[in-house]
């Protein structure tokens, strides 16, 4: 058995709203939980370079499929919203019995750790402490909407014709637009891109494209909701951040340095949108450097 094949069938499920929700379980560490939350159109197995090294650091890893991604279900008829995701993880972490946790976020999953950060600043004012968020590190992602420069696929996917460019779109297509948002000497090769289009495409997948893409115009509407989360965090919070990255990449770390509170910032200079796969080691290491000097 594959990597790949070894990861589904490793994987748990828990059910939300009546649909299963594929999750990857791991940890053998001591440094507490992680919770892992992929972007856009992937899954839970962006993580699988770095995942040992991370499960060695912490006592419990979590990383889900979010609802209509990976090997999640993927429901026609459903309600895809930032927030929906965001109960989905809680949901998650409450069913595990879990009151603290880290965040290592990228893309998509980037913004569903923007509401779960904005819930957290709400608890902690209420004196609610029935789940702690620790820390956050994001990779690439759409933090600030006016920053971000969205992929002409996903411009069609979000307009009129989205429910046609999602049923009809092809291997070829998707292959040709998801390369582009890797670094020029570090995009993925045949066999890594087929997987992506797998997990794109399981469970009728395609269909719920342009609902997926939702995601973009609920950024500019809780814009102040989801940016103020960021820009005076009360915990520690760590961008790193590829900078060859034509969505979110050098424009995006620029806004993000103008707009939030002491940022910390970690650049790769020859990286695109997927830092854990592009540069694994010098995404861990970063990662862990923030741990180490920043969490503790």
């Amino acid at each position: 058995m594959d990597e790949f094949a070894s990861w589904r069938s490793n994987g748990q499920r828990f059910t939300h709203r009546g649909h299963q929700i594929f999750w990857q379980p791991g940890g053998t560490g001591s440094a507490g939980t992680l919770l892992c939350l992929h972007g856009f159109p992937t899954a839970s197995w962006d993580w699988h370079l770095i995942w040992p090294d991370l499960c060695e650091r912490f006592a419990r890893v979590l990383a889900p499929d979010l609802i209509g991604f990976g090997w999640s279900a993927k429901p026609q008829h459903y309600e895809y919203t930032i927030a929906d995701q965001a109960d989905l993880c809680e949901q998650l972490l409450r069913e595990q019995g879990i009151d603290r946790c880290h965040i290592l976020a990228h893309d998509y999953g980037d913004t569903v750790a923007q509401e779960l950060l904005a819930r957290d600043a709400e608890r902690r004012a209420a004196g609610d402490t029935s789940l702690i968020i620790e820390s956050v590190c994001l990779l690439n992602g759409g933090l600030f909407p006016e920053a971000h420069r969205p992929r002409p696929i996903q411009r069609l996917l979000a307009g009129p014709l989205g429910p046609l460019i999602g049923r009809f779109g092809t291997e070829g297509t998707f292959a040709h637009s998801l390369s582009a948002v890797f670094g020029p000497g570090s995009r993925p090769d045949a066999d890594e891109m087929h997987r992506f289009w797998l997990l794109w495409c399981s469970k009728h997948g395609k269909r719920n494209g342009h609902k997926l893409m939702g995601y973009m115009a609920e950024r500019r509407t809780h814009r102040q909701r989801w940016v103020g989360a960021l820009v005076r965090p009360q915990v520690p919070v760590r961008l790193i951040d590829g900078l060859r990255d034509p969505v979110s990449g050098e424009r995006m770390v620029r806004r993000y340095r103008h707009l939030v509170d002491e940022p910390d910032v970690v650049e790769l200079p020859a990286v695109g949108h997927y830092p854990q796969l592009e540069a694994p080691q010098e995404t861990l290491r970063a990662f862990q450097e923030f741990h180490t000097t920043r969490v503790g």
